[in-house]
């Protein structure tokens, strides 16, 4: 072995080391960990289960909401605001990197308090928990819904197990609930490395695609044989009150491109950590694909009649050959992606709320297995009680999300960057991050505002 064979490695040593000292409270990963008088070694992770791993951060339920955000937008300008939210989503995540790669700092919450100290660190965190408590809430409520049925105004929808074997008690929702948090959510929870749910991810990121097919296969079919008309482009403005019913899309766009949380568990693992722009800029091009293309053609292929959660128009015949066997896979990828989502999501979850409830803990989570499996256990229990016994979470969420994420996304990121604590933005940076907040601002108050007044015209009803 040469000297000029060792610089290569030496140098790669050199830049994980550097970003490896900044923060010691930070839930960092090091390559080479020994735990319990074990020694683990580590190589770091690939490009591409990187970029799975980011990919399925993003893609979660969002794909089945953004559709019904064209159907109010029209088909340009919802197309538009899709595009446009995966550009801010860039910036904002470059902004992070930047200012995380200038301190040293590996996690959040430390780039957070690095800028705003202790408090800004807390709000960062309770943000996070705060956003993901809710929306894996939300899926296993899906989860349950799909598999099981739910039953709504009164009248029962049948899931996928009680259409196809009738009612047993192994068809019963608790039974399905608890045996998917039991036999995949818990082992899945369990992996103290998000590199290892790689290729859960590229699995997940596949049934995605599956509905896209599927959803291209059914418009093609249509507009061949005449079914389908043309999709109207605009938005229909009548009054004040219609403006103002726009921007409740907002929450919903902002909501389908939020990663943010888990860009430095990503980036703390990477085998070359110069990889990671790259890794969030392939990541978003594959994202932004999938709900353009989804997006346009569910639209296309349900125009006026796109329900807010386009699953529900795959619950109805469509009107093809073999449209109820189209329909069937169709919900079984769609709750599989979410099972999948579930653990990488929950990873984020689970790093934050350590933070907070630990903040002057110097040892790595993963390394305190009390600590690891305490907070595991206590989230998986208090997310499944959640799905099975808050009826208005729906509600609520959509308050206490919207809010959370636009904070996690852009907000956050923007002030990071107008805090300017290393004195490396630049005037176009500040120019944007001013922007961001305006916009996230603004728009989530107008949106939480209709949604308000929305729910309480619904309750008077």
């Amino acid at each position: 072995m040469t000297i000029g064979s060792l610089a290569p490695e030496a140098e790669n040593m050199k830049i994980r080391k550097k970003r490896e000292v900044g923060d010691v409270n930070a839930p960092l990963l090091p390559k080479s960990q020994e735990t319990d008088g074990e020694f683990h070694e580590f190589n770091g992770a690939s490009f591409s289960g990187a970029v799975f791993n980011l990919s399925t951060t993003v893609i979660g339920a969002g794909i089945m909401g953004l559709p019904a955000c064209v159907k109010k937008l029209g088909m340009v300008p919802g197309l538009l605001a899709v595009i446009l939210t995966a550009l801010l989503t860039g910036k904002s995540i470059e902004f992070m990197i930047r200012f995380s790669r200038a301190g040293n700092l590996s996690s959040y919450g430390s780039l957070m308090g690095d800028a705003f100290g202790k408090y800004g660190k807390a709000l960062i965190e309770t943000c996070v928990v705060i956003a993901n408590v809710g929306i894996l809430i939300v899926y296993m409520i899906i989860i349950g819904d799909v598999i099981s049925g739910t039953a709504s105004s009164e009248i029962h929808h049948s899931g996928i197990l009680e259409g196809w074997f009738g009612v047993h008690w192994w068809t019963g929702r608790t039974f399905v609930l608890v045996f998917t948090t039991l036999a995949v959510f818990a082992p899945l929870v369990s992996l103290k490395r998000i590199d290892s749910l790689r290729f859960t991810s590229a699995l997940s990121i596949g049934l995605a695609v599956v509905f896209l097919i599927i959803a291209v296969g059914i418009s093609i079919f249509k507009i061949i044989s005449g079914g389908i008309g043309m999709p109207r482009l605009f938005p229909i403005i009548t009054d004040v009150a219609s403006v103002f019913d726009l921007f409740t899309v907002t929450p919903v766009v902002m909501s389908a491109y939020i990663c943010h949380y888990n860009v430095h568990n990503i980036d703390n693992e990477l085998e070359d950590s110069s990889w990671m722009p790259g890794v969030v800029r392939t990541s978003l091009t594959l994202c932004s694909s999938v709900y353009v293309l989804t997006s346009f053609f569910t639209f296309l292929l349900f125009g006026e009649e796109t329900l807010d959660d386009v699953l529900a128009n795959f619950d109805a015949n469509l009107g093809i050959p073999f449209g109820s066997v189209l329909n069937d896979i169709v919900r079984i990828s769609y709750a599989a992606h979410l099972v999948l989502v579930f653990p990488v999501v929950f990873y984020g979850l689970r790093v934050n709320i350590a933070g907070l409830i630990f903040p002057s803990s110097r040892r790595p989570l993963v390394a305190d297995n009390f600590r690891f499996s305490s907070i595991t256990i206590g989230l998986v229990v208090s997310i499944f009680l959640g799905a099975n016994f808050i009826p208005s979470i729906w509600d609520i969420f959509q308050f206490t999300g919207a809010t959370a994420a636009a904070c996690v996304g852009f907000i956050c990121p923007a002030a990071i960057t107008l805090r300017d604590k290393y004195n490396i933005a630049t005037k176009t940076d500040r120019i944007l991050a001013i922007l961001m907040i305006i916009l996230a601002v603004l728009s989530n108050a107008v949106a939480i505002y209709s949604d308000a007044i929305a729910l309480i015209k619904k309750n008077k009803t």
